[in-house]
């Protein structure tokens, strides 16, 4: 623009001047003269000037003067006008109307006419400077209508580009992922704890796109913004500064990327190794588990938590190594929230605490294992489910009952497992019947034993055996024992032994109801009167 203007005012000056020179050149024509020309000697010294230096000013002789002819009353004077060298004044001769008379001609040599200031020249100069205002208002008004014209279209471009990241780019990435997401992704179930179905996480992906389609908006008009007030003087610097805004955290960041490189390479390592050496305890674990490597005196039921364990203390270390080599890990902010957060969890936390050194107590006595069926405080059932911090047990009415470990580890706990072992006999189970005196015991005893050995999952060596416990006023009472070692079926077990004795009696033709006597008085008796008995 500056190169535009500088040839519009050149253009306009060269105009200006040879105007003039112009007319000079058509009045000397119809006046039988030829328009004066510079002396060869001048334009001989001037050529021969040295290139780069400036010029001399150089005086051209002044021919002598002529008497003009006299003018014409409509011409109102002709005008002869000699240009010099560009660095000096013309003179001129403008004919006056008595030179006719003999009287010489005026002479008129940098802008002065014999000596006077020549009011036509003094005005020339303002005219000049006020035509190069309005030619510089001219560009700046054109200037300023292109810089509104590429504003508009930078504007127009993105309204386009946002209605293609909206309509297009971004619809197509949603129907692209959700018909991925379809066919790939499976729910999210931990054991038997369902978190998040494919239509949830559909769902979560779907807001996540959306989400990122404001930020790809927001981050264009953040763009856009910044260019269109660079175009203006006067919103140059607030251009500088929203670019700023973008610029320096940008720079900032990758200044810091660039800087955590040495520590990013020290994590990845400590990493590397963790990895490795947790996969090398696993194996171990895995081993000690199938008992292919035999430790003595330590138990494969404790290899898992001990792998555990070694698990969080080699986690533990990781961290203390990693933790120097973060980013602000030097801050006190950083110090602080650290500090603060292990104050919580140790304030927070304390049941937690007891619950999670109570597990490790238990794993180590060993009272049950998952799968066994015992008997806590009321509850009989099976170990589903053994963590550091709670058990689970599974009753035969598939209830399940949580315990933490604290209170486990003081309470008295019956392991009907143990008990089935191959090693021992095996569990016993047992059941009480009352018979009457009538009846002999041997016969009893018959009954109860042909019932206990029909009953199925029951041992056959040790056999069943029969204890006569009691012999009450009325009856005597008899307790039918059995082994057996399938601890999972207890329930099913002294159901059928409970139908082989009712079956056994009943065939042996022997009634299981025993006479029951109550001895009433009559309410206006006395204590010696008479009383009243009935037999039930």
């Amino acid at each position: 623009m500056k190169i535009k203007k500088s040839l519009l005012i050149v253009f306009m000056l060269l105009a200006a001047l040879l105007l003039p020179v112009n007319a000079a050149a058509q009045e000397a024509a119809a006046g039988g003269e030829e328009p004066a020309s510079r002396p060869a000697a001048v334009e001989m010294a001037q050529d021969a000037a040295p290139a780069g230096q400036e010029q001399a000013p150089i005086r051209e002789p002044v021919p002598e003067q002529k008497q003009a002819p006299a003018p014409s009353p409509a011409a109102g004077g002709a005008v002869t006008i000699t240009i010099t060298a560009p660095a000096e004044a013309f003179s001129f001769s403008p004919a006056q109307p008595g030179a006719a008379s003999g009287q010489p001609g005026a002479v008129v040599s940098n802008g002065a006419v014999n000596g006077k200031a020549a009011p036509g020249m003094a005005d020339a100069a303002p005219a000049l400077r006020e035509l190069e205002e309005d030619a510089e208002e001219a560009l700046g008004v054109v200037d300023y209508i292109i810089k509104i014209g590429i504003a508009l279209g930078i504007i127009a471009l993105q309204v386009v580009l946002i209605w293609l990241v909206w309509q297009k780019l971004f619809k197509w990435l949603t129907l692209q992922a959700l018909g991925w997401g379809q066919k790939n992704i499976k729910p999210l179930n931990i054991k038997k704890l369902h978190l998040l179905s494919v239509k949830q996480m559909l769902g979560a992906i779907e807001f996540l796109l959306r989400i990122l389609k404001y930020v790809v908006t927001v981050f264009q008009l953040f763009l856009t913004l910044p260019i269109i007030f660079s175009l203006f003087p006067a919103t140059k610097n607030l251009a500088h500064t929203l670019l700023g805004f973008i610029l320096n955290p940008l720079k900032t960041m990758a200044i810091d990327a660039v800087s955590f490189v040495p520590n990013l390479i020290t994590i990845v390592i400590t990493l590397w190794v963790t990895k490795y050496v947790i996969r090398f305890l696993k194996f171990f674990t895995t081993q000690i588990e199938k008992e292919k490597l035999v430790l003595p005196g330590f138990y494969p039921d404790w290899a898992q938590p001990t792998f555990n364990i070694l698990r969080v203390l080699v986690y533990a270390f990781t961290v203390v190594v990693i933790y120097p080599h973060l980013p602000g890990s030097g801050s006190a902010v950083f110090q602080g929230v650290s500090v603060f957060i292990g104050v919580i969890f140790s304030l927070g936390s304390s049941s937690a605490i007891g619950n999670l050194i109570a597990g490790i107590v238990i794993t180590y006595m060993r009272p049950f294992k998952v799968g066994d069926r015992i008997k806590f405080q009321d509850v009989t059932g099976f170990v589903v489910e053994k963590t550091m911090t709670v058990i689970r047990i599974r009753t035969h009415k598939n209830e399940f009952v949580t315990f933490p470990n604290t209170m486990v580890l003081n309470s008295s706990i019956v392991n009907y497992n143990t008990s089935a072992n191959e090693k021992e006999e095996g569990l016993t189970l047992h059941a009480d019947v009352t018979m009457g005196y009538a009846v002999p015991w041997p016969q009893v005893h018959e009954i109860l034993l042909a019932a206990a050995r029909k009953t199925a999952f029951t041992e056959v060596n040790p056999a069943p055996y029969v204890l006569q416990t009691a012999l009450d006023d009325y009856y005597a009472r008899y307790q039918i024992n059995v082994y057996t070692k399938a601890v999972e079926k207890v329930p099913r077990i002294y159901s059928d032994l409970y139908q082989n004795l009712q079956d056994g009696f009943k065939d042996a033709g022997i009634s299981l109801t025993a006479p029951m006597y109550h001895i009433r008085l009559p309410p206006d008796a006395g204590v010696g009167g008479p009383t009243t008995a009935h037999k039930y």
